[in-house]
């Protein structure tokens, strides 16, 4: 039985500051709904504050699976993939599974920070807007609240290097105070829940499908991605060019509940290769 590597799936999170892995221990500062902020700890066991209660040990452990995808069938995904041309990233990332964000709105304000700018650059951005405006707390950090990010002047948030994005976050996160950007999309189909996100300045479809993805942890990707095309080029040996947002469809949507996933595991490959083409 394939088991959750919890070290690689730390090693593809966002490094924003909010977690850490260390000695085999996956470490998570959190909100919790009473207002309260803390670490929860995991191992294969979850530890917690000793101060925390019976409702507040139970949001948290609710919490992490969530964050690190604990309950991924991993031995189904790769009976699906096995005898494919994606076989050979089973080896790869044996064990990996799809992080995803604490919260939706985390997730709406990471995933607006990396448009348009390498996923290395996001993240830097992420982790000085998490270090300017979040909650320290052992060590790292809890992810800034709406009301903390909407206090901030436009210029404030520039500072941690957000460019344009700064006024995308600030706009939606007031929409989001206000009522009038709804995150919580549980119940939506994608297609659904794409045609809302994308009605809002700032939140085009790449956007909205990562949203959906990363925040929610729907079964859906973002197809018109420069990794994932990427990726699917260098399996399929194309060039980038001559791989369209059509295209990755064409070959993804058939593994239908398993897309997601796969999808995750070719961006996984393309941003290791490219590591790896950059060191030689």
């Amino acid at each position: 039985m394939a088991e959750i590597d919890l070290e690689k799936t730390a090693r593809e999170m966002i490094r924003n500051g909010t977690w850490v892995f260390k000695d085999g221990t996956f470490y998570q500062a959190i909100w919790l709904s009473t207002g309260r902020v803390g670490i929860v700890a995991y191992d294969g066991d979850f530890h917690f504050p000793g101060d925390w209660g019976r409702r507040e040990r139970k949001e948290a452990r609710d919490m992490l699976p969530f964050v690190l995808g604990l309950d991924t069938d991993l031995d189904s995904f790769y009976a699906e993939i096995g005898d494919s041309p994606f076989a050979f990233l089973i080896d790869e990332f044996y064990g990996l599974t799809v992080p995803a964000a604490p919260s939706p709105y985390q997730a709406l304000v990471e995933v607006v920070a990396q448009q348009q700018v390498s996923f290395e650059f996001a993240q830097r951005t992420i982790r000085n807007l998490v270090k300017l405006a979040g909650e320290p707390v052992g060590g790292i950090y809890a992810f800034p609240r709406p009301e903390r990010i909407v206090s901030l002047s436009e210029e404030g948030l520039k500072k941690v290097k957000l460019g344009y994005r700064a006024g995308y976050i600030k706009g939606l996160t007031e929409l989001y105070l206000s009522g009038k950007l709804d995150l919580e999309l549980w119940d939506w189909g994608a297609e659904e829940a794409v045609k809302y996100l994308t009605k809002f300045r700032g939140i085009g479809k790449w956007t909205a499908e990562l949203f959906l993805a990363y925040g929610l942890r729907k079964n859906v990707y973002p197809a018109g991605d420069l990794g994932l095309r990427r990726g699917i080029a260098k399996i399929f040996g194309k060039s980038v060019k001559e791989v369209k947002e059509k295209d990755v469809r064409e070959v993804i949507e058939p593994y239908g509940k398993w897309k997601g996933l796969l999808a995750f595991y070719v961006l996984c490959y393309d941003r290791k290769t490219e590591l790896e083409r950059k060191k030689r």
